[in-house]
């Protein structure tokens, strides 16, 4: 099975039509909503990790395409250099995608890279240069 993530910036045109609906009904790809900002009127974004055979993902980024549809590949990934982390916690508030976790008993902080969107926001607040960004 096939998966990647991919940011898809969509024209205000294209806010109130079922994209994610008919990438599943019709191009059998499973999905998972990594982030959403979607305001009627306005350009919206979807980061989304689609799932599936490799050939029906590329008919339906042709279809993405063929509706004027932005698609960037999420190809890049944060990394946490353990040996620089103290765990001060200041990546849990800012990660939208809920990448981070306290450890109840040591109090440390877990990083679950699966739910990361490498959006690149506790890179820029961690002041100890633990995160980074590999492209």
């Amino acid at each position: 099975m096939y998966s990647e993530k991919i940011v898809l910036h969509f024209p205000s045109n294209m806010v109130d039509k079922p994209i994610v609906y008919k990438l599943s009904r019709d191009f059998d790809l499973e999905f998972n909503i990594l982030k959403a900002t979607v305001i009627p009127n306005e350009e919206g974004i979807l980061v989304l990790e689609l799932k599936g055979d490799k050939n029906n993902f590329d008919k339906a980024l042709k279809y993405l395409e063929d509706e004027k549809v932005k698609i960037k590949s999420l190809s890049k990934e944060v990394t946490r250099d353990e040996n620089l982390c103290v765990h001060c916690g200041l990546c849990i508030g800012i990660c939208p995608a809920s990448a981070f976790e306290v450890e109840v008993i040591s109090r440390k902080i877990i990083f679950n890279q699966d739910k990361c969107i490498a959006c690149g926001m506790c890179v820029n607040v961690c002041p100890y240069k633990a995160m980074e960004i590999k492209l």
